[in-house]
């Protein structure tokens, strides 16, 4: 049985900035320190490749002295909005109502929620009483292929169901304002906040890519490389320098063996529709594969424009695919890497 994508929409929080215009609140915020150091920090926001990004706060809010509890009551309150007006755009891009969905997975490491997102979903839209409900709250950046490849599988059991996918994320509230590591700056100036839905389909005759197959690859001893430790002042990421050589390193582990299990080499895929960690993460990817005569354009654009927003970002990479309506018989790849350390794939055919 075919479990098919059938549509993407993207929400954009309400504050965005450009680069340039958030530069004169991180001078403030390094006030005191070292010069060498504050125009390393500037030149780090400067060559990060992220041209605006978006944000639950306003800047102001961003670099103030706010407690966890403060941060994390922002991040939910805006969550349940963006996550719904996202979840109602794919919905009406399908040509779909609430209550047709079956199975909702909701994603997100950069704040806590109990009850869920989901929860809060089923009472505004007033889904289906016996949905069935996953939130996916620890694998980061991984998450949002993570989330497709559990509704692959449920509807894969199921036909003639639908599942929602919805990731939403604001790393804008994990800053912490009294760290001065290259982690903190280096996360400030790639990760941006956003919101997007992905709706899947068991039924056979709705159209989209068709996920002909899905995979994770885990990286032994990397505990250590990314994710958050959860301090007084809230989530503080960790993020290891090593980060885009491990991945180089793994890439032909991570990428040949699932194509050739599938009778495909790299040759034989017309999209990569990879996660943007990050300007370092990106230009190792590039590397590797515009040596076989791929190109990454469209995750390099949407870092660009909204920069890394975790889990969400890939399904905005997704989304530029889905809205071209590409020839019957192309062939993608999806990526994404997270907290694991781990690699997940996705293997989609339109």
């Amino acid at each position: 049985m075919a479990v098919k994508i059938t549509s993407v929409a993207k929400q954009l929080p309400k504050y965005s900035r450009e680069t340039k215009d958030i530069l004169p609140y991180v001078e403030l915020w390094l006030q005191g320190q070292e010069e060498r150091f504050r125009r390393k920090v500037l030149k780090i926001f400067e060559n990060a490749a992220v041209d605006k990004r978006y944000s639950i706060m306003a800047p102001e809010e961003v670099f103030l002295k706010t407690s966890f509890e403060e941060k994390n009551d922002i991040y939910t309150q805006e969550s349940i909005k963006l996550a719904e007006k996202s979840l109602l755009k794919a919905l009406q891009k399908g040509n779909l109502e609430p209550t047709d969905l079956d199975y909702i997975i909701t994603v997100s490491c950069t704040g806590i929620m109990i009850p869920s997102l989901d929860a809060y979903l089923i009472n505004r839209l007033k889904l289906k009483q016996d949905i069935v409900r996953l939130p996916v709250t620890e694998m980061g950046c991984a998450a949002g292929v993570s989330g497709i490849l559990y509704a692959k599988n449920f509807l894969k059991a199921n036909p003639n169901k639908r599942a929602a996918v919805i990731a939403v994320e604001s790393p804008t509230a994990t800053f912490q304002l009294d760290d001065y590591s290259m982690v903190n700056i280096v996360s400030a100036a790639i990760f941006g906040d956003g919101c997007a839905s992905v709706i899947l389909s068991s039924y056979e005759d709705e159209v989209g890519p068709e996920i002909k197959d899905e995979a994770m690859y885990h990286f032994y001893d990397a505990e250590h490389m990314m994710g958050f430790r959860l301090r007084n002042s809230g989530l503080q990421m960790v993020l290891d320098q090593s980060v885009p050589q491990t991945i180089a390193d793994h890439f032909p582990d991570i990428i040949h063996p699932f194509l050739e299990r599938n009778g495909l080499t790299i040759a034989n895929v017309d999209h990569l529709v990879f996660h943007p960690g990050g300007k370092k993460i990106v230009q190792t990817v590039e590397d590797l594969f515009g040596a076989l005569g791929k190109n990454i354009d469209d995750t390099k654009e949407v870092l660009r424009l909204y920069g890394n927003m975790s889990s969400a970002t890939v399904l905005y990479v997704l989304e530029r695919f889905m809205d071209r309506k590409l020839p019957k018989g192309d062939t993608g790849i999806m990526l994404s890497f997270g907290p694991g350390f781990s690699a997940q794939r996705i293997l989609l055919e339109w």
